[in-house]
């Protein structure tokens, strides 16, 4: 039962990561063009299970990204049919202690060949550009269930000896607009490539939810997962987690599986569309939602499709499939909302037959959302209506950007859907903000320079066919913000300039921004034709800036004003003095100093500590002495590549390091020796050295407690 799961996290790293011997090797890639990070595999699983292990690894269904909260252990498809009647069952994934490994159990899906991971885009500065993609970021995996030994290997998959010879590819779609930039979409086409037909279809997505931020929790094993509570929402076909008793403060988030759309025999399968499925004698759409206790045996509604010994049962898995949990009255269950250990299963069907040669495309969301506060410690009292605000609003963009041009959800192209008048009901559309501003950012003292160029002010939204751009607009965290879950969302307006004469925005114009000549920089092409000097700032400080531009939106179409992405040109400043070759006007200094532990920036352990060498030349040599003249620690400093990539504090809380811009002129100690020890309150002395000149400077600093 549950003590599997903890000696399943001591043995994950092991397993996950297992060599595929020989075969078509096993690959990951991360989902991250917008603000939520996803992990996605050839092998049919999703997720990242040894998250917990290793937060500092790839996220594993991550929200915001780079704010260590995750939603999910692992999750996979599951498809259910019978087969001249005898039952069976594809699971990529299921309750398992330590997620994938090669050949184990319920792990039934493998690549189909070498080429079964790509990736695509639709922007143009992308080096996966591609004119067939949909989104920002495809992704395009190719498995199958056919094999039964590994290829390439004599490792046989376990308890799959039936298989149904389903041909799969999945394509996950993602967005960095900022209204968009909260959920994967997963478009399953699914093939029966055997020689008899699957009838009574039952299609899939289980998943293993499990909110906690893993950069904070010291809890492992069964404790690491007992934490969640749930809930499932009948109209927008959606189940979702939250954390309810780990550290849901540090938390607040919300994870959900949705069920989008099944298309099949160029018909629309989905509730919203059951009175053509019924005109014809045929099964309504269905869309059910299951929770179940992991891997635990009591006989209740929670219990899990495994005997007590531990075997996967397919055919009560399969009836789990065709009826869930009774969310009806009423809608939230208290017992769902409140604690425990457990998986979640979204399935939809019955699809009364997929003939040989024949494809369906199932379609869903993995999304996100802030759970906002209702100031309550208990499931049912946290997860109320009002707290699941953004999630409603979350799940509706998710499931009206599959709908694309099908307004009314018939799965039809009716009058007036044509958005791209094409004569085809397209999917995936979104109206469209202007083209995010490329950006250009200058650290000085006390200052940021931020430039940007006007390329979004030609943009033309694809739905009203207009050129609606409004204005531009600078957001800025406050120092102290580094350790905010949620940087991005901490971000405030600082500035805003739009268009004049009209009743949008301030009608201030852009002539105070506007440089007289667009200017370049240095291996970038770009013009930068804006320029905005921030000043006032707090040297030693990180600031998070984004830039965007917005629309006017389109009263006609019911669009209000969109605004561009708020994690395209996201950058993370780090204010203080450039580098200088003028010891006499400059002279390198520290601070602060004396330093007392711990500094207002500093985190929480004693590796998350920092004190600033500033003045510095380009290329120099830091070297911090004892009083006695003992060398306690050297450091290296280029300009050029500099970004804090020496000490734990910029890893911690300093984002990715492509985020990172330093002024140049200096740089961070941890306060930690050579032997990577605490140093002891006390007076220190330090030598800088020009490498370029030769010239040494010296000075001293205090540590006080």
């Amino acid at each position: 039962m549950n003590k599997f799961r903890l000696a399943g996290l001591l043995t994950i790293c092991c397993l996950f990561f297992l060599p595929l011997q020989g075969q078509d090797t096993f690959e990951s890639v991360v989902i991250d063009v917008g603000n939520l990070g996803l992990s996605v595999t050839n092998v049919g699983t999703i997720g990242r299970p040894d998250v917990r292990n290793d937060p500092q690894g790839d996220p594993s269904f991550e929200y915001p990204l780079n704010s260590g909260i995750e939603h999910l252990f692992e999750a996979g498809l599951w498809i259910g049919a019978k087969v001249d009647g005898q039952l069976r069952l594809t699971t990529g994934a299921i309750d398992a202690t330590a997620g994938y490994f090669t050949g184990g159990s319920g792990f039934e899906l493998t690549p189909q060949s070498s080429n079964s991971l790509k990736e695509r885009s639709t922007l143009t500065e992308s080096s996966f550009f591609s004119i067939d993609a949909v989104s920002h970021q495809d992704v395009v995996l190719k498995f199958t269930d056919s094999n039964t030994i590994v290829p390439g290997t004599s490792i046989p998959i376990q308890d799959h000896a039936n298989p149904l010879d389903a041909d799969i590819t999945c394509e996950a779609y993602a967005w960095n607009f900022s209204f968009a930039d909260f959920f994967v979409i997963l478009n399953y086409s699914i093939t029966n490539n055997s020689t008899a037909a699957w009838d009574s279809v039952y299609l899939g997505l289980w998943t293993d939810l499990v909110v906690r931020n893993v950069n904070v929790t010291t809890e492992s094993g069964v404790a690491f997962f007992n934490k969640g509570g749930g809930g499932f929402l009948s109209e927008y076909n959606a189940l979702y987690a939250f954390d309810v008793a780990g550290e849901p403060e540090f938390t607040s988030s919300y994870g959900a599986s949705q069920f989008l759309g099944i298309e099949w025999r160029d018909q629309f399968f989905h509730p919203s569309n059951a009175d053509l499925f019924t005109n014809q004698g045929l099964p309504a759409p269905e869309v059910h939602a299951n929770f179940w206790n992991f891997r635990t045996f009591d006989g209740t509604d929670f219990s899990a499709p495994f005997t007590v010994d531990g075997q996967f049962v397919e055919d009560v898995a399969y009836d789990k499939m065709k009826q869930g949990l009774d969310f009806s009255i009423p809608t939230i269950r208290e017992d769902v909302q409140n604690p425990n250990n457990r998986t979640q299963l979204l399935s939809a069907g019955p699809l009364v037959e997929i003939a040989p040669g024949e494809t369906v495309n199932f379609a869903l969301a993995l999304v996100a959302a802030k759970q906002l506060s209702t100031g309550a410690n208990t499931g049912p009292e946290m997860d109320t209506e009002f707290a699941r605000t953004e999630l409603v609003e979350h799940l509706g963009w998710a499931q009206r950007t599959f709908n694309g041009e099908d307004l009314n959800e018939n799965g039809l192209l009716d009058d007036g859907e044509d958005l791209n008048d094409n004569n085809q009901l397209d999917r995936y559309i979104l109206p469209e903000p202007p083209a995010t501003p490329k950006v250009h950012l200058e650290v000085n003292n006390n200052e940021v320079a931020v430039y940007w160029d006007n390329a979004a002010e030609s943009s033309v939204d694809p739905i009203s066919k207009k050129e609606d751009f409004e204005g531009y607009r600078v957001y800025r965290t406050e120092v102290g913000d580094d350790f905010s879950l949620d940087m991005i969302g901490e971000a405030e307006l600082v500035a805003q300039w739009d268009t004049e004469g009209n009743s949008i925005g301030f009608n201030n114009g852009f002539d105070n921004i506007t440089l007289s000549q667009p200017v370049q920089f240095e291996g970038d092409e770009t013009n930068y034709t804006y320029k905005f000097t921030n000043t006032g700032l707090l040297n030693g400080w990180q600031y998070l800036y984004i830039i965007t531009s917005f629309d006017q939106g389109d009263a006609d179409l019911g669009l209000g004003s969109l605004e561009s992405s708020f994690v395209a040109n996201a950058k993370r400043v780090f204010v203080g003095t450039p580098a200088t070759e003028d010891p006499d006007q400059y002279p390198v200094g520290v601070y602060p100093n004396p330093y007392r532990i711990e500094a207002a920036w500093d985190g929480s352990s004693a590796r998350t500590k920092k004190i600033h060498f500033y003045n510095l030349p380009p290329r120099s040599e830091i070297r911090i002495y004892t009083l006695a003249g003992d060398l306690v620690a050297e450091l290296s400093h280029n300009a050029e590549e500099y970004i804090g990539q020496d000490i734990q504090w910029y890893s911690d809380f300093g984002g990715a390091e492509n985020q990172r811009i330093f002024p140049g002129g200096e740089h961070a100690w941890n306060l930690l020796s050579e032997s990577n020890q605490a140093v002891t309150q006390g007076l220190y002395l330090y030598t800088v050295k020009n490498l370029d000149s030769g010239h040494v400077q010296k000075g001293q600093f205090a540590i006080l407690k």
